[in-house]
């Protein structure tokens, strides 16, 4: 099964079970998703919505992570460790929904894993497309809000520049 066929997301699909191992769990496909799910995934990419005010954002993390342990003083050279990462309690890099997890409380945000993927490559990309598809620089919440929390794709496009709050369909009327 190729990335693309894993990246359609389903709304059918029961729970796995009603415990999970981690609060506030990464929904996939329907159920939580575990670290036994993880296989030979190297990353995801997701989406967080504010189920108070309908905003969301999307990212990218990594399953794993690599540490280069300490120097013991002994003159060896040690290699990397490979360790899972701390996805399970992500709720992204955003200043903006970093605050909102704080003030409203990690339960109000709901988290969805929308991708799988087997390379960094594969990751960086689809997030980055994800993040176009989805118009996060420009769209609009009926209030005029931004609809996400994304300010920039890339470090080089920054919603200050595209953003006039309104949204996409209103702007074609």
């Amino acid at each position: 099964m190729s990335d693309v066929e894993k990246n359609k997301d389903s709304k059918s699909g029961d729970s796995k079970g009603s415990e999970c191992s981690y609060d506030n769990p990464w929904m996939y496909l329907g159920r939580h998703f575990e670290s036994d799910d993880i296989g030979d995934y190297y990353g995801f990419v997701y989406e967080i919505t504010n189920t108070l005010n309908g905003r969301r954002y999307i990212g990218r993390k990594y399953f794993w992570q690599k540490r280069k342990p300490r120097d013991k003083g002994d003159g060896k050279r040690r290699t990397r460790i490979t360790s899972e990462s701390n996805w399970k309690k992500y709720y992204g890099s955003c200043p903006e929904l970093d605050r909102d997890v704080k003030r409203f409380g990690r339960d109000v945000f709901a988290r969805r894993i929308i991708s799988l993927h087997g390379t960094i490559g594969k990751v960086n990309y689809e997030e980055t497309r994800q993040l176009f598809l989805n118009n996060v620089l420009t769209e609009a919440l009926d209030n005029g809000e931004p609809a996400y929390y994304n300010s920039n794709v890339l470090s080089r496009y920054f919603r200050k520049d595209y953003f006039n709050g309104k949204s996409q369909c209103q702007e074609s009327e």
